[in-house]
């Protein structure tokens, strides 16, 4: 019997941890309505990289964030697609793509809501609100971190990269058994977020 995909609760996971809302330590359910994160007129600060070469063109994904990476692209980096499903979260619309081999799913987005950037989540981590927390290598010449509030499972990545100083892509894949990336889902996440800066870029 095929599990329920767990989209939603990974979008929703994100948006907690952009917005600052509480969490249940038990379920990780928001247990707050969050609410966008107010701009800065100084960034980047608490220590997170500047973003060298800011991407402008990001409308198009902000309303249809499937449009950011195409099937065929997710498809190279992690079987078949099932479907496509949109999650309109309070500070971004997220793409989600299902893989047939269920209940494996990438979930990728926009934080347009959070007006910080990288800088946010430099910040939750100087306030040791992350149990995991690593600067990787740059991503198309672009800043980039992984993230989390607890400890990491097998097939869990949460990526976070850095498009502007006040704007970052993320991506989510949440992968189980027969899926080929399950020993590497930062990896994944890496593709994803490489293909989706290109699309970016040559718009």
């Amino acid at each position: 019997m095929r599990r329920s995909t767990p989209f939603l609760s990974v979008a929703i996971s994100a948006v907690v941890v952009f917005a600052g809302g509480c969490s249940d330590p038990k379920t990780g359910n928001p247990t707050s309505a969050p609410s966008p994160t107010a701009p800065s007129t100084q960034l980047p600060k608490d220590g997170a990289p500047a973003v060298a070469q800011p991407i402008k063109n990001t409308a198009g994904a902000e309303t249809d964030p499937c449009s950011a990476v195409t099937t065929a692209q997710i498809e190279q980096f992690g079987g078949k697609v099932e479907k496509t499903v949109t999650d309109d979260s309070p500070l971004g619309k997220n793409c989600g793509w299902i893989f047939e081999e269920g209940p494996s799913n990438v979930n990728a987005g926009l934080v347009v809501g959070n007006k910080e950037g990288l800088s946010s989540l430099y910040a939750k981590k100087a306030h040791g609100d992350f149990v995991t927390f690593k600067p990787i290598d740059s991503i198309e010449g672009y800043p980039a971190v992984t993230y989390g509030t607890t400890e990491g499972r097998e097939g869990l990545c949460n990526l976070a990269v850095g498009l502007r100083d006040d704007l970052v892509y993320t991506v989510i894949p949440q992968l189980y058994t027969g899926n080929p990336m399950l020993a590497d889902p930062c990896g994944m996440a890496t593709k994803v977020a490489a293909a989706a800066i290109k699309n970016f870029k040559g718009a």
